[in-house]
């Protein structure tokens, strides 16, 4: 019976290892081990000669750069591009320190950072870019999938994992990584009734060890099948493994999350400091203002663990977005979701366009969806999704997204696939023109079609889903030869083809052919053929 490896106990884990060692591949005896040079090769690879990736970056270059993509949120930009160049900075300054003097003693208090705000203002985007710009790996990841080690859920350990394989192995730059984890308010304790439940404070402790400096093994101690092939890769080397762990020292943490009603704990909290005799009551005119007055003391009362928020010193409020922003982000940014429907429309081989005047409309509906930018696709999607649906071989080569077509857009889509059945029409028109020009190229004979002729041709192929092209070539394959021989018989080289050719190809030519055997003993006789 096969044993399902999660089941296994650590202590059987480990006994199915020494079996599979003695059983399956032998003990390898002691003096068979790499010793002497060999050894000093294996030390030498295990050294870093060189640096994990340059940086050399200063605020202003990442916050330049983040322009590009991200609109508003310049107070974010600012402490987030100050915040990355202090940390790497330092991680390439302490690596200098420790080359010149291994036993140097460096302190350094981390910036990891911790971006509040709500959903779709571009947390994600901000981080994201980030990374790109500076060339280290990025590792994103909800909170809310996250446990206590030995409870359901993901090893939060298994982040520092996956920065390794987005590094494709390279201990050194996965040392060097971002790690991003949204929704971080929902591990917040459940003593105040607003977290999720009582293992967050579980999840905030975990992660308070890989924020601060420890070593993470790189393979989890829970997959057999990796223990395993490192057991495998220790004996092939006699002992001696690669290094299998990643330090966490200059991995930068940053979360994020909306923190629901957070903003009302800070209302109460700050009413109650200017109760008094004398005190002057406090005006919030927006939730963003609450934001930035929160204090250390609001998010433990949150639910947050003091240690854990005490490990993000670096603290921004992320600004909710009106309209005018939104519209901004349609018209201005490099990942602007119109740059995607462009794209999608023309591998349909539709050309899309956008006016001003239909992105404000868009960008009002977004904001009415109260889910930020991502909004804008919510709204887009439902707007477009006909037109993807029907445009394709309508005969509709492009169109423009107005006003008019935001406000009504099933009268939109009528109007394009009328007018694109017209238009459709004269290209496969256009198409039995064409075979005729060829005709006459390749066989020194002139056909041209009768406008009903042409039409049933296009209504033919149309019905029947095939090409026009392909229909003329099967319907009039014998017209070569039965062409020629007119004109060898009578001399006439050009041929205007009625409905009749279309309905009834053959027959028609048999008679030509016919009537030109005619004119030929006609003209045997000495005597004009009939007409």
């Amino acid at each position: 019976m096969s044993i399902d490896p999660l089941k296994l106990t650590p202590e059987q884990i480990h006994e199915k290892l020494a079996e599979l060692l003695r059983q399956g591949m032998g003990a390898r005896p002691a003096a068979e081990a790499p010793t002497g040079e060999g050894t000093e090769e294996v030390e030498e690879t295990l050294e870093v000669a060189e640096e994990p990736f340059a940086f050399a970056f200063k605020p202003k270059d990442i916050t330049q750069h983040l322009d590009r993509f991200v609109i508003r949120q310049d107070e974010a930009k600012k402490v987030l591009s100050i915040a990355v160049c202090d940390h790497y900075n330092h991680a390439r300054e302490a690596r200098r320190l420790r080359e010149e003097n291994p036993d140097a003693v460096i302190e350094y208090a981390k910036q990891n950072v911790l971006l509040v705000g709500p959903t779709g203002v571009g947390k994600t985007y901000l981080v994201k870019h980030v990374a790109d710009l500076i060339g280290v790996p990025f590792v994103k990841a909800d909170a809310t999938k996250f446990s206590e080690t030995g409870y359901v859920g993901g090893d939060v350990e298994d982040l520092v994992r996956e920065l390794l394989q987005k590094a494709d192995g390279d201990i050194a730059l996965a040392e060097h990584g971002i790690i991003y984890i949204d929704e971080i308010d929902k591990i917040a304790s459940s003593a105040n009734g607003s977290g999720r439940d009582v293992s967050g404070r579980g999840v905030q402790t975990t992660l308070l060890k890989l924020m601060e400096e420890t070593e993470v093994t790189a393979r989890n101690p829970m997959d057999l099948q990796g223990q395993i092939k490192a057991a495998f890769e220790m004996q092939r080397n006699g002992g001696e493994s690669a290094r299998e762990t990643i330090n966490t020292r200059h991995i930068l943490f940053i979360v994020s999350g909306a923190f629901d009603k957070l903003d009302e704990q800070v209302r109460r909290r700050m009413k109650q400091s200017r109760l008094g005799f004398g005190a002057e009551p406090a005006a919030f005119e927006a939730e963003e203002n609450l934001l930035r007055e929160t204090t250390t003391a609001d998010f433990v009362n949150y639910g947050m663990e003091p240690e854990f928020i005490g490990r993000l010193p670096v603290r921004v409020v992320c600004d909710p977005l009106s309209a005018g922003d939104l519209f901004e982000i349609l018209k201005r940014s490099e990942g602007s979701i119109i740059r995607q429907y462009e794209r999608a429309f023309r591998a349909y081989g539709v050309e899309v366009f956008f006016e001003d005047g239909a992105l404000r409309r868009i960008a009002e509906r977004a904001e009415g969806e109260r889910t930020g930018a991502r909004g804008l696709l919510t709204v887009c999607e439902r707007l477009l999704r006909d037109f993807k649906y029907e445009l394709p071989d309508s005969g509709v080569s492009s169109f423009t997204v107005d006003e008019a077509l935001v406000g009504g857009p099933a009268a939109a889509l009528r109007a394009l696939l009328e007018s694109g059945h017209a238009e459709k029409e004269r290209a496969l028109l256009g198409i039995v023109a064409e075979f005729a020009g060829r005709f006459r190229d390749q066989h020194d004979l002139a056909i041209r079609f009768e406008p009903d002729a042409a039409e049933a041709l296009v209504a033919l192929a149309v019905a029947g889903g095939t090409g026009v092209r392909e229909l003329c070539e099967a319907r009039f394959k014998d017209y070569q030869f039965g062409l020629q021989l007119i004109r060898k018989n009578s001399g006439r080289t050009e041929f205007v083809l009625p409905l009749r050719a279309v309905e009834d190809p053959d027959g028609l030519l048999s008679e030509w052919v016919v009537e030109s055997y005619r004119h030929v003993r006609a003209n045997e006789a000495g005597s004009p053929a009939s007409p």
